[in-house]
């Protein structure tokens, strides 16, 4: 099982170098933010983490949460929108 996992955190790896990873981007209205969590394999993948993510951040007094499931390459995991005009 060790090896599989090894393999699993490899190929994940590589789809982030390519932009082919999966990754859970949630906006909240209070704090106005953007979060991203992965990445994953796969959008089924990720779809089965995000209840975890939205928890803590509810945990954490985050409201107005939304969620999106999508292929990207964040910059940065936790970006402050707060002072970006028309947000």
């Amino acid at each position: 099982m060790f090896l599989a996992e090894r393999i699993k955190e490899a190929f994940t790896s590589y789809l982030e170098k390519v932009g082919l990873a999966w990754w859970v981007e949630i906006f909240t209205r209070h704090p106005e933010c953007t979060y991203y969590f992965g990445p994953f394999m796969s959008a089924k993948e990720a779809k089965l983490a995000q209840d975890g993510y939205i928890e803590d951040l509810e945990a954490e007094g985050a409201q107005g949460i939304s969620v999106q499931i999508k292929r990207c390459q964040p910059q940065e995991l936790t970006i402050d929108n707060s002072q970006k005009p028309g947000f």
